[in-house]
């Protein structure tokens, strides 16, 4: 089972509460540009897990429009900055374990590095930019899991401007 992990778009820093904070039109351009190259990946997300915080929820509807999910999402109050990563790895091996094919999370830090490190115990916990996203794959039947790849907007954007340089 493949796990991708992303960290909200970049958010405004003024609103009524952390929890209120919006998406700024950064954090929705790097949502959508990340959403765009997972679209090329192809990924069969069967289960969308998702933190109830306002940006979080955003930035899958953001994800939603530039990538097609069918799943519908599970909002989890332990995918907020403080959340249970444990809490979170158990269901996510429950669901390995159900032969699903493929999990979004939407979730904040420092709960994305943590859930990466409660994956994988030989991983530190890695530092996610806004709208960053870290798969995982699972081997349920051997309960193992390793990271397979990370990505960041400006490392998706310094790739595009490579190869428009090499042309």
């Amino acid at each position: 089972m493949q796990v991708y992990i992303m960290r909200h778009g970049d958010a405004a820093l003024q609103a009524a509460s952390d929890a209120e904070r919006a998406l700024t039109q950064k954090g929705i351009d790097d949502s959508v540009l990340m959403a765009q190259w997972l679209s090329q990946r192809n990924p069969a997300i069967d289960k969308v897990l998702v933190s109830p915080y306002r940006r979080a929820e955003e930035t899958l509807q953001v994800i939603r429009d530039n990538l097609v999910i069918s799943a519908r999402s599970e909002v989890m109050d332990m995918l907020t900055p403080s959340g249970n990563a444990t809490f979170v790895a158990d269901h996510i091996r429950d669901l390995a374990v159900m032969e699903t094919n493929a999990v979004l999370v939407v979730s904040h830090l420092p709960l994305v590095g943590y859930l990466v490190s409660e994956l994988c115990p030989n991983e530190a916990p890695p530092m996610f930019t806004t709208s960053s996203i870290a798969c995982i794959e699972i081997d349920a039947k051997h309960q193992k899991a390793h990271l397979d790849w990370m990505i960041s907007p400006s490392q998706l954007i310094s790739v595009i401007n490579n190869r428009k340089l090499n042309k």
